[in-house]
């Protein structure tokens, strides 16, 4: 029955739009698919972030399973971030999406509603 199809899809579907579209998430994930890998990097490649809102969306991110936090013992100590597979499927989910939007709202557009 398609009523029970949407419940049972609704969960899974609300909580991937809820993880990438959660304010920067998705502009983070992007900069890491480019390449970005240490905190600096990500602040230039996701302007207007704040430096604590970069921490807790990379630390969110991480908790979710999609960037792989790594340490690198060195002097001093370097900390990276690398899409995981969950991460790189994420990504690749969201492409037709970002299609989308350059198609239909433009680039740098925002919904209104």
């Amino acid at each position: 029955m398609w009523v029970e199809s949407v419940e049972h899809h609704c969960p899974a579907f609300q909580a991937a739009v809820e993880l990438v579209g959660r304010r920067w998430n998705g502009a983070v994930l992007m900069a890491a698919e480019l390449g970005a890998t240490r905190y600096s990097e990500f602040l230039v490649a996701v302007p207007g972030i704040s430096e604590r809102l970069l921490a807790q969306r990379l630390r969110e991110l991480e908790q979710a399973g999609v960037l792989i936090r790594s340490v690198v013992p060195s002097t001093p100590v370097q900390i990276t971030y690398t899409l995981s597979e969950k991460g790189s499927e994420l990504v690749d989910a969201v492409r037709p999406l970002i299609a989308w939007g350059e198609r239909w709202l433009g680039e740098g557009a925002v919904a209104h509603g």
